[in-house]
């Protein structure tokens, strides 16, 4: 049985299982990927990527330390968890099990999509998830924002700030209502086009205009960039029975990543913790695995002992 189980292999999964190793854990990621949503990056003619402050290099870092120590890791989908008398088995795809004595979830978030002809032909090549990480590339530039909810209000005030035009297609009235929608509607840089739906996506190499429409009124927009902010889907559904989670299915967490069940913790885009950024997910990662660290090492020493020689 191992001390401490992992799932998910972004930037929190990493880091928590980097964090773990060096506590001298009995670690296991499990995890069909390394790196999450640091293997996509936003691609544009004329970009300068230096001026964004990411957490790339460090997710890199670990994706490399991880790779080398084999023994810690299982590439494998996890298809579901459940709690037993000494702690927690996890189901893998392959028809695998495993034990652990603590469970960190960091699944992550999934980006809704548009389901439109052209969105997968320029995913990630002008046609973007995820504003906030990106818009301070887009000095000067004409930009699109697609959505009506928060995550589209936020991402409109990030490139309103330093872009030459923001249109803002909004399928529904939404939250124009809140203070923020508000306060962007009164922006003389934001263009408001309620009501509309994104029809397609075209471009050559890169996203060069999305046509909307509404009704009878079909328009093409041509811009620098296209952001879908529509909400986001956590990965939570392999533990919704197991822990509570938020109306957005959303895992909820305390302070200190634990959820509502002792020796379960969770971090990053799957839990209900503020913002979706690499930099927070890589902080709440260390987080849940200080936490699990402590959450261990109060447990009775019997139920501690009998690892046997560690692997490293």
């Amino acid at each position: 049985m191992y001390d401490l189980i992992i799932i998910g292999g972004g930037p929190a999964g990493l880091t928590a299982t980097i964090y773990a190793l060096r506590k001298r854990l009995n670690v296991l990621l499990i995890t069909k990927d390394l790196g999450g949503k640091t293997n996509y990056r936003l691609q544009c003619p004329d970009l300068d990527h230096h001026l964004v402050i990411n957490g790339e290099e460090v997710v890199n870092r670990f994706v490399n330390e991880i790779e080398y120590l084999d023994f810690a890791r299982v590439m494998d989908k996890t298809e579901g968890v459940e709690r037993v008398h000494d702690g927690f088995r996890v189901r893998t795809r392959s028809g695998k099990e495993y034990a652990g004595k603590a469970l960190i979830i960091a699944t992550g978030a999934n980006a809704q999509r548009l389901d439109v002809p052209g969105e997968k032909n320029f995913m990630m090549r002008g046609l973007c998830y995820s504003a906030v990480s990106y818009a301070p590339l887009f000095i000067d530039r004409e930009t699109v924002v697609i959505g009506d909810g928060s995550l589209a209000l936020r991402a409109t005030a990030e490139l309103a700030q330093i872009g030459k035009q923001v249109t803002l297609i909004a399928p529904t009235h939404g939250e124009l209502d809140t203070p923020l929608g508000k306060r962007l509607l009164a922006l003389p840089n934001v263009t408001l086009m309620e009501g509309y739906r994104v029809e397609a996506v075209q471009g050559d190499e890169y996203a060069r205009a999305i046509v909307v429409k509404s009704g009878a009124n079909v328009h093409e927009i041509r811009a620098s960039a296209f952001f879908v902010e529509l909400d986001l889907i956590p990965n939570s559904g392999l533990a919704s029975d197991l822990v509570d989670c938020d109306s957005k299915g959303c895992i909820k967490i305390d302070e200190r990543n634990r959820t509502n069940v002792p020796g379960v913790f969770a971090a990053g885009d799957v839990t209900d913790a503020f913002a979706e950024q690499v930099l927070i997910s890589i902080g709440e990662g260390a987080k849940a695995a200080l936490a699990a660290y402590e959450y261990l090492l109060e447990q009775p020493v019997t139920e501690l002992a009998g690892h046997g020689e560690r692997p490293y």
